[in-house]
């Protein structure tokens, strides 16, 4: 279609970018790096700079290890997100 835009894809969604937010806030609140959440999970430094960037998009699967990592329920974070009541 001529002058349709395109929808907006759901990585840099304002719902997405909120989640992506609460959890890097989870994480600083917990003191805990990069560096040492990337350890905990078995990946590179840079998979967990490309998820919090939103390089790169997190599965259910991946959003629940990560949190675990991190010792937070994943309904926290999405509490905090703004997405669960």
């Amino acid at each position: 279609m001529v002058g349709a835009s395109k929808p907006m894809k759901t990585t840099h969604s304002p719902l997405y970018r909120n989640i992506l937010a609460a959890l890097i806030a989870a994480r600083k609140a917990r003191g805990v790096t990069q560096t040492q959440l990337a350890e905990a999970l078995g990946k590179p430094q840079s998979y967990v700079s490309k998820v919090e960037s939103g390089e790169r998009r997190l599965d259910v699967a991946e959003y629940i290890e990560l949190c675990r990592a991190l010792s937070v329920h994943p309904s926290q974070v999405l509490t905090a997100a703004g997405v669960a009541p």
